[in-house]
């Protein structure tokens, strides 16, 4: 991307190329270093009304492609070198200053002190005061003079108000603020020296003008005033300045009539948004255009810490040009003549610009985001995240008094800590993968397509993720149409890989699909071939072997499966095979032209494997692959045996599709049949269409009947059928016998038996699932209200002082004691062993 860097009085803008969203700001400046040599020190950069700071990038400012930056260059201070004697000078002077330092809450007295009879301001004096790091003037009154007793405190002085000045302007970052005072540490020998020649400086740099600044302010007279903000009370912490940054009130407004080129004014201006209300600087009137209709006043101001001249400029508030005031016809507020008299308030740019500072308007940005009141600002958090305001009683819920902490959010920007995953929980579903295409269009799918890269649409949340053994609530036998659906069951996570595991854990799952030519698959017992050796460069999914395997990555979490020490260079054999870690084997149907255990359609779940022995073997490819023998550990009758297949015609196991799957393959043979345009149609059916055409009505009427007698026949045939019906076993029978508070639950989960033990458990799965985490309820409490939610979900619930039930708000009680339902609990862990892991 490229951005425009253009000086604050526009006289020169510089394209700069080859830049990024995060290209950071410290990065910008050395690159405008030539453009316009200014030292990065010397460098200050805005956009929009804010100064760029380093160790942020342009994406942190939202700075799009093309857009302004305003460059501002200061000069660099005057290197002063100290010697040893002034050094302990300095010092010296720094102790006797903290010494003779008053304490904050000291009373202020009402008039000068005995020491500044002769000073140039007095209290109750109304003055501008500048800001050293815009240029603008600011409205304040001086309620206290003190005199100075060293150059050094002084100085220092100076430095501290100007940092407290600048944190009470607006626009003014503070980060940027700390570093300029570290820059300003630099002790100076003589502070009106330095005056002297920053004012020649820039009367050699700009020749043409000079600002009015110089003559309308005097010198330090060894004084220094304090004073505070226009509108504010003298409670208030008060600012301390030396009298060469501040000068007698602008208060006299000229009219437009009478202003004249050459004039020194001070104007509204806003050099961010010219066309807006801005603050208050220096000017000299350049031009003037004045018509029956038209008032046109066109200046140089001086803008920024080095006072810039920006040139014409065009004033769009003509009929707010004030003169400056000379030292001596200030306006002091305790003087008799003046109590009738009050001076004309200027209008500055409003801090809020949704209210425009109206203080009997609601609004929440400026004020509580939540009431939108104004009131009680001393009881307002601001939030470190989104800078909104909070009143402390309008939170949910409400607090007491302003926490003593140094960041603070609001509760839309705090990070929630239940759903952050602490060690032994279970993974939770993210917010992006809730909004995915997987997760909102689950049956608008082609189904037709591949199915390798296609999101889960559900994830299961039964066991964790690098569980060993068998999954609650899928039987041996078990068959899928694609590997997606075993991922979602959470027998083999993976969509495309054959080993799912971790190299530090051991292996949870394989796949058997005859990808590799060294497989031997003999049902009870198989050799498998480890991953790796093949070049997949180009987005391949297979291809021949190329190189030697290696004992890394999946190769070895199978390794780590076998009951022996880890040998990663000949492997090993395992002492005692039964005592190894379990591995869930699925047979895919592309291993059928190899072996006659695998199925004939889709994928199935066979059982739970382990590793024998494993070592490295010159495979039929000629190059080094690891094998691995494995042998069936499964109670569970295999599902190629006369008593496997009687099991699972009993448990009326049969091949699961996912949703919307059967409905998408009907359609195309819809279209196939009638030779309508689609993606199904065949090239060689592109002749029929154009005789179908032409067929009369009696033709097409005749294709509708034999259509339907097509599913006549299919529906008989369906009918004939016979359903397979479950049995529930006698122990889990028994206990939902004796849980009388869900008998309504049961009655309808017990209808689903007839159509075998899948549907029975999912649609157990689905009646009893917790309305708050989604998954089967886990130490279940059943309310009276025939609902059932995991104790720790309620338990969250009440906490937030919500106490009622969470399905359907019935209210339980501050004080609902939340009993178990421990025949429910025991129910669940016979029909679904090991869901309790990890919660």
């Amino acid at each position: 991307m490229w951005i425009q860097v253009r000086s604050m009085d526009g006289k020169k803008s510089v394209r700069i190329d080859n830049l990024s969203k995060l290209t950071k700001i410290e990065d910008l400046r050395e690159i405008l270093v030539e453009h316009f040599e200014a030292e990065p020190k010397c460098q200050r950069l805005f956009y929009r009304g804010k100064q760029l700071v380093d160790d942020h990038t342009l994406f942190d400012y939202n700075v799009g492609l093309n857009e302004i930056v305003q460059i501002l260059i200061q000069k660099p201070p005057p290197k002063v070198e100290t010697t040893k004697t002034e050094e302990k000078d300095e010092k010296e002077n720094v102790d006797s200053d903290k010494e003779n330092e008053e304490p904050k809450n000291a009373p202020q007295p009402s008039s000068t002190s005995e020491d500044c009879k002769d000073s140039t301001y007095k209290v109750g004096d109304i003055i501008d005061l500048r800001d050293d790091t815009m240029g603008a003037w600011f409205e304040a009154s001086i309620i206290k003079v003190s005199k100075s007793t060293t150059t050094g405190s002084a100085s220092k002085e100076k430095t501290e108000s100007s940092s407290v000045l600048r944190e009470s302007t607006p626009d003014v970052n503070q980060n940027q603020v700390e570093k300029e005072k570290e820059s300003n540490d630099v002790e100076m020998k003589d502070e009106s020296e330095n005056e002297n020649s920053k004012s020649e400086n820039s009367s050699s740099e700009n020749p043409k003008w000079s600002c009015p600044w110089e003559k309308y302010s005097i010198k330090d007279d060894g004084c220094t005033y304090h004073m505070v903000w226009e509108g504010e009370d003298e409670s208030e912490e008060s600012l301390t300045v030396k009298s060469n940054c501040i000068r007698p009130r602008a208060r006299q407004k000229i009219k437009f009539d009478k202003i004249k080129e050459g004039d020194e004014v001070m104007v509204n201006f806003n050099y961010d948004e010219p066309d807006q209300r801005g603050y208050w600087y220096d000017a000299v009137v350049t031009g003037k255009k004045s018509t029956r209709t038209i008032k046109e006043l066109i200046c140089t101001v001086f803008i920024g810490q080095d006072l810039v001249p920006m040139e014409n400029c065009k004033i769009q508030f003509s009929d707010e040009i004030f003169a400056l005031e000379k030292p001596g016809d200030q306006f002091n507020m305790h003087d008799p003549e003046n109590s009738d008299k009050s001076p004309v308030k200027r209008t500055n740019k409003p801090e809020c610009d949704h209210c425009l500072d109206n203080p009997r308007r609601k609004c929440k940005f400026c004020a509580c985001y939540n009431c939108a009141k104004k009131e009680n600002p001393d009881k307002t958090l601001l939030c470190d995240e989104c800078d909104m305001p909070y009143h402390i009683y309008c939170l949910k819920p409400p607090m007491e008094s302003v926490p003593d902490i140094d960041e603070w959010y609001c509760p839309e920007c705090k990070n929630d800590d239940t759903e952050v995953v602490k060690a032994g929980e279970k993974l939770k579903e993210s917010k992006k993968k809730a909004k995915m295409a997987s997760a909102t269009n689950k049956t608008n799918r082609d189904w037709g397509k591949g199915m390798a890269c296609v999101g889960r649409t559900k994830t299961c949340s039964i066991v964790p993720s690098n569980h060993f053994g068998p999954i609650p609530g899928v039987e041996v036998g078990t068959m899928w149409k694609f590997r997606v659906q075993a991922s979602e069951a959470g027998v083999h996570r993976p969509h495309v890989a054959g080993i799912a595991g971790r190299s530090e854990e051991g292996a949870y799952s394989i796949v058997l699909s005859g990808g590799y030519e060294d497989d031997v698959d003999e049902g009870d017992h198989f050799m498998y071939t480890g991953s790796g050796g093949r070049d997949l460069s180009g987005n391949k999914r297979t291809a021949d072997q190329s190189c030697d395997q290696t004992l890394t990555r999946y190769n070895m979490a199978l390794a780590r499966n076998c009951h022996a020490k880890l040998n990663p260079k000949d492997g090993a054999t395992a002492e005692d095979w039964k005592k190894g870690k379990p591995v869930r084997v699925v047979r895919n149907c592309k291993g059928r032209k190899h072996s006659e255990y695998a199925p004939e359609e889709g994928n199935r779940y066979d059982g739970i494997y382990k590793l024998l022995k494993y070592y490295p073997e010159k495979g039929k490819s000629g190059f080094i692959v690891w094998r691995y023998e494995f042998q069936r550990d499964d109670p569970t009758p295999a599902p190629w045996t006369k008593a496997g297949k009687k099991r699972m015609e009993e448990l009326g196991l049969e091949m699961q599709y996912p949703e919307g799957y059967l409905e998408a393959q009907a359609e195309k043979e819809k279209e196939k049949e009638k030779g309508t345009p689609g993606k199904g149609t065949p090239k060689g059916e592109k002749g029929k269409r154009k005789r179908k055409v032409i067929e009369s009505d009696d033709e097409e009427e005749e294709d509708k009947e034999k259509e339907e007698d097509v599913e006549n026949n299919n529906n008989n045939k369906s009918a004939k059928k016979p359903k397979v019906s479950y049995k529930v076993p006698t122990e889990s029978a028994d206990l939902i016998k004796k849980d009388d508070k869900n008998r309504k639950l049961w009655d309808e989960a017990m209808e689903a038996t007839c159509e075998g033990a899948q549907k029975f458990l999912a649609k157990v799965e689905e009646l009893f699932a917790c309305i708050c985490c989604q998954d089967i309820v886990f130490k279940p409490v059943t309310t009276d209200c025939a609902h059932n939610i995991c104790k720790s979900c309620l338990s969250r619930s009440f906490k937030a002082e919500v106490y009622s039930c969470p399905t359907c708000r019935a209210e339980l009680g501050e004080n609902y004691k939340m009993p178990i339902n421990t025949t429910l609990e025991k129910v669940l862990l016979k029909m679904f062993p090991g869901y309790e892991n990890g919660r």
